[in-house]
């Protein structure tokens, strides 16, 4: 009974998940059909999951083929979705453990912190939750120490990154009704004080009129297709007809092979993005159910499309010019010795934009152009500074995309190298609460000066 209990249903992280949400929704008090359905419908995110993976993996590993074949260095995308994906089977258990008590750390630092921030972007939480767990694992950790360890760093970055950024977000938005709550903040702090430092007296991107044509890639299925068989297509021709028909797609055109494995990579991120809303559908509102109830007076950090409305062409030029950086910087991780990190649209586009809204914010056109490349250099140069540090995870053709999972991965990994893992525990906790205390001390003045800006 107990092997069932702790292998079987709680070392299952779809079951795992699900009796989080099942226990949420009676908390509650949601009558039976919800909780059934809400159960269920956890379980199924989880499973989906895993389908998409397996659909993404076949395309990512052709698409590697190709571009060894090409240019004989080994290409990576990186892509938040695809690499949790990948972990699940090994890490999958950790991963759900501290996603679960990290989410119980923040209602807590919520709480009797003075930082009021619930964050509410849940795959990003379960994304962060699975770069710690793997990080920790491959430096050692394991059991108690590791899901505390892991919970009380994913609890802190939680309320930590929201308030990093609420300066310029009331910059950006004019009021603080809410908070961004995106794992990609360091980019958007970085575009933030870039465009501080280069765009003074530079117009606002919304004076510029956009094409409405253009207005496409706010459809990330679309896009991402569209992105995804254009570089299957350079790729394809740069491996030469003959290797792709002769060692890969098995006599079929390879211009119609490249389009098909294009569209399988999208079809992937689809199956896989539709997991992730079926499962966080359901999490994420049985949590903030618990939370309004403990923290009353917090504020919500959301996903980083809350601030697109604000800035409508900076969205698109953000994206833009992040994507350039992406490409431009490709040049130069080969001749540092790292790997080529091939610009994905995900990351470019959701991040990118974001960056143009802040950089915009701060330095108006000219704060959104250098902005957004300055995000777009980060989030091609950390995650190939990060694959090292993933263990066998980092040589799966894919890696995690925005610019905290680069920060955390590198700092908390090389942290692991150089001291014992006992000592790792006791320092992160009193790093965490010093960051905690030092903030805290300031915040006030720092809402009074950032009000005064904004009125």
């Amino acid at each position: 009974m107990i092997d069932l209990i702790m292998k079987d249903i709680l070392g299952t992280p779809a079951i795992l998940v699900g009796l989080f949400a099942l226990i949420g929704l009676l908390v509650q008090r949601k009558d039976s059909g919800e909780v059934v359905s809400g159960t269920l419908k956890t379980v199924m995110g989880f499973v989906i999951l895993g389908a998409g993976a397996n659909v993404l993996v076949q395309s990512l590993g052709q698409f590697s083929s190709m571009f060894n074949e090409a240019f004989s260095v080994d290409g990576v995308i990186p892509n938040n979705e695809a690499i949790v994906a990948l972990a699940q089977e090994s890490f999958g258990t950790e991963t759900a453990m501290i996603m679960l008590f990290g989410m119980v750390v923040n209602i807590l630092l919520a709480r009797f912190s003075p930082f009021k921030y619930i964050f509410l972007t849940g795959h990003h939480t379960m994304f962060m939750a699975c770069l710690i767990a793997v990080i920790l694992i491959t430096g050692g950790f394991s059991g108690p120490s590791m899901i505390i360890l892991g919970s009380i760093i994913l609890g802190s970055l939680m309320v930590l990154s929201p308030a990093m950024l609420q300066p310029f977000t009331r910059k950006v938005t004019g009021s603080d009704d809410f908070a961004i709550g995106h794992f990609g903040s360091f980019g958007y702090l970085v575009a933030a004080l870039v465009g501080k430092a280069v765009g003074k007296g530079s117009k606002s991107t919304e004076e510029i009129k956009v094409p409405k044509s253009l207005s496409f890639l706010r459809d990330t299925s679309v896009s991402v297709s569209l992105t995804m068989a254009i570089l299957f297509f350079v790729v394809a021709g740069a491996a030469g007809p003959a290797f792709v028909e002769g060692e890969l797609s098995g006599g079929q055109n390879f211009l119609v092979f490249a389009f098909m494995q294009g569209l399988t990579f999208a079809a992937g991120v689809y199956i896989i993005l539709a997991g992730v809303r079926m499962l966080l559908g359901e999490i994420v509102p049985a949590f903030k159910g618990i939370a309004d109830k403990v923290v009353p007076n917090a504020k919500p950090a959301l996903d980083c499309p809350a601030i697109f409305p604000f800035a409508g062409n900076a969205v698109i030029i953000g994206f833009f010019f992040s994507f350039i950086a992406g490409l431009v910087s490709m040049l130069f991780l080969p001749l540092l010795g790292l790997k080529v990190i091939v610009p994905g649209l995900v990351p470019h586009f959701f991040t990118g934009a974001a960056a143009g809204v802040f950089g915009n914010a701060t330095g108006g056109r000219k704060g959104a152009i250098i902005g957004s490349m300055a995000n777009g250099a980060i989030i091609s140069f950390l995650p190939a500074l990060l694959l090292p540090v993933l263990g066998s995870l980092g040589f799966q053709g894919t890696t995690f995309g925005d610019a905290d999972f680069g920060v955390v991965g590198i700092v908390l990994g090389n942290l692991i190298r150089i001291v014992e893992a006992n000592s790792v525990v006791f320092a992160a906790i009193l790093i965490i609460l010093a960051i905690l205390f030092f903030l805290g001390s300031r915040s006030k003045r720092n809402e009074e000066e950032d009000s005064t800006d904004v009125a």
